[in-house]
Parts: structure tokens; C-alpha cells; sequence
């Protein structure tokens, strides 16, 4: 399943991240991943999660990140829930590479059977129509 959780900048995304993946942790068998840009979350996240600075990756573009998650999953079976913070600033993109990453980031929740949630700093509005149905009430 992949959920987005959209906004403007300071909409509260990040803690809305924050306290979805504490929550995985509780309930999951598996592993958590939370990746994020810089290492804002060190202390906010539970230890028991795997916290990845991805910037330490040099991914960039929609294809890279795809690729990058696409690895956690190939690189460790049991991972649960994927959360990752800030997509469109690790893509490097505006809201219109939005698209064509759920669509290939369904297929990938679905062979791993992990749940992919993202923040994007977007407006609903500027979410394109096709992934408006992974956007978190």
C-alpha cells in the first residue's frame, strides 16, 4: 500500500511521518525504514527503526529513489513499512514526478508486501489526478 501524506511546507508532515513509523515499529514483525534527507530525525524516530540518510546515496531523480527503495526491499525480506521524508526534495522535482513513482512504487509494495508512505511538500491541488487516491484523509 502506499500513502501520501501531502501539504505545504509546515502542515505538519513530518510529525504526521514521525508518528506513523513509532507506530510501525510497535506493530511490526519486520523491519521498519525510515529515509530521510539529512539527519533531522535521529532523535524523533524509535531506535528500533532503521534511519537512512540519503544523502549519503547521492540518489537523485524519481528513478533513483525508486531504485534505492527497490534495493531495501531485494537487500532485506522482511521490511514492513518504508516511510520516506521530504520525497521532492531527495527527486530534485516538482510534484509531477509524483506519478509515474507511485505507480512503480505500487508494484514494488506489492511484490514485498511492504507499506510505502511518503511526505511531499505539495498542495492536494498539486498532486497529479492519477495518485490522488494514495493521498491521506
Amino acid at each position: 500500500m502506499i500513502t501520501l501524506l501531502t501539504g505545504k511546507k509546515g502542515s505538519g508532515k513530518t510529525k504526521k511521518l514521525i508518528d506513523m513509523a513509532n507506530a510501525a515499529v510497535e506493530k511490526s514483525d519486520g523491519n521498519v525504514v525510515v529515509v530521510e534527507k539529512g539527519l533531522k530525525l535521529t532523535y524523533d524516530i524509535s531506535h528500533s527503526a532503521r534511519l537512512i540518510d540519503i544523502d549519503s546515496y547521492d540518489v537523485k531523480g524519481g528513478k533513483g529513489l525508486y531504485g534505492f527503495l527497490a534495493g531495501i526491499c531485494a537487500g532485506n525480506y522482511d521490511v514492513t513499512d518504508i516511510f520516506v521524508d521530504s520525497t521532492l526534495k531527495i527527486t530534485g522535482s516538482g510534484a509531477e514526478v509524483m506519478a509515474p513513482l507511485v505507480e512503480e512504487l505500487k508494484k514494488l509494495s506489492q511484490e514485498s508486501g511492504a507499506n510505502i508512505v511518503l511526505s511531499v511538500s505539495a498542495a492536494d491541488e498539486e498532486i497529479p489526478e492519477s495518485v490522488k487516491d494514495c493521498v491521506a484523509k
